[in-house]
């Protein structure tokens, strides 16, 4: 399952009001690997950082680091390809509040055929993958 920001945030911080449910989903769901791009990353670690507290950020590196997400990252081969789909992703919502961790997102769960994304903050478009 492809991640975006949204629940890696509310896992981190108790005071999300997302926390315990995304906590006791995963809890339930161990056997889930999540997906998530370097643009998610930065977020969750800016986002954690000012709302939380810099040991937030750096617990969850440490939790990425022990195995709780995989990081999809394009080959320095593929990145023109990959800008390329963010590009046109990014474009095709333009109307919706989508940067670029969404369309990052977007473009992982794309190229990987994924159909499962775990998102919080907005409710996606059906067909929002192809």
């Amino acid at each position: 399952m492809v991640a975006d920001s949204g629940p890696l945030l509310a896992l981190f911080n108790s005071a999300d009001h997302w926390h315990l449910r995304v906590l006791g989903w995963l809890q339930a769901n161990a056997q889930a690997t999540l997906l998530t791009t370097w643009p998610v990353l930065t977020e969750v670690c800016a986002l954690l950082t000012r709302r939380v507290g810099n040991a937030a950020a750096l617990d969850f590196l440490r939790w990425g680091q022990r195995g709780g997400f995989t990081l999809d990252a394009p080959t320095p081969q593929a990145l023109p390809d990959a800008l390329a789909q963010v590009l046109q992703i990014s474009e095709r919502f333009h109307d919706l509040p989508f940067d670029l961790a969404d369309a990052s997102v977007a473009q992982a769960a794309a190229r990987l055929g994924l159909r499962h994304g775990w998102a919080l903050r907005h409710v996606l478009r059906d067909g929002w993958l192809s």
